[in-house]
C-alpha cells in the first residue's frame, strides 16, 4: 500500500439550473454512458464539495453534529467537511436527454456549480437496507426519502 498516491477524478458535467430546478449537465465526452439510464426512477449522484476541498476542512476528522449532541468522527455523519471531499444523494430522475447531455433531478441536495463525479443507477436490491439504526441526533429524520 503507497500512503503516498494520489488518484486524478475529473468531473463528468456539473450541477446547473436553479436550487428548486436543478440539472445534471454532462459533458460531451461522458454523454453515451447516459444511455438506458431514462429507464430508472432514481439515481446515485456522486460529487465533488468544492468549496470544503481545502486543506484545512480536509484535515477535519471529527464534527459538532446537529441538534447540540456530542463531537462525532466525520465517518459518523453527513457532513461537508471530510478527508476526500464527496457527497453523495440519492436523486429522482425527472427526464434525461443523452443528446444535449441534460439529465432534470429531484431531491439533489447541492446547488449550481457543483461538479457531478459519477452517476449510478439507484437499484433496491443494492442500494436500500431494510433494518437500519441510527443515531439519536438522526432519529426524527424519517425513513425513506419522500416520493415525487
Amino acid at each position: 500500500m503507497n500512503e503516498q498516491e494520489s488518484y486524478n477524478i475529473v468531473p463528468i458535467g456539473w450541477v446547473t439550473g436553479t436550487p428548486r430546478n436543478l440539472r445534471l449537465e454532462i459533458k460531451p465526452e461522458f454523454r453515451p454512458a447516459l444511455k438506458g439510464l431514462s429507464q430508472f426512477s432514481h439515481c446515485q449522484v456522486l460529487w465533488w464539495l468544492h468549496e470544503f476541498a481545502d486543506d484545512q476542512f480536509r484535515q477535519t476528522t471529527q464534527i459538532q453534529p446537529p441538534y447540540d449532541e456530542t463531537l462525532t468522527g466525520v465517518f459518523a455523519s453527513r457532513s461537508p467537511i471530510r478527508p476526500n471531499p464527496i457527497g453523495l444523494s440519492v436523486a429522482a430522475l425527472l427526464s434525461v436527454d443523452e443528446a444535449s447531455g441534460i439529465v432534470e433531478v429531484a431531491g439533489l441536495d447541492t446547488y449550481p456549480g457543483t461538479p457531478i463525479l459519477d452517476i449510478k443507477a439507484y437499484f433496491p436490491s443494492a442500494d436500500r437496507v431494510m433494518e437500519v439504526t441510527v443515531p439519536g441526533w438522526a432519529a426524527n429524520w424519517g425513513n425513506w426519502t419522500p416520493s415525487l
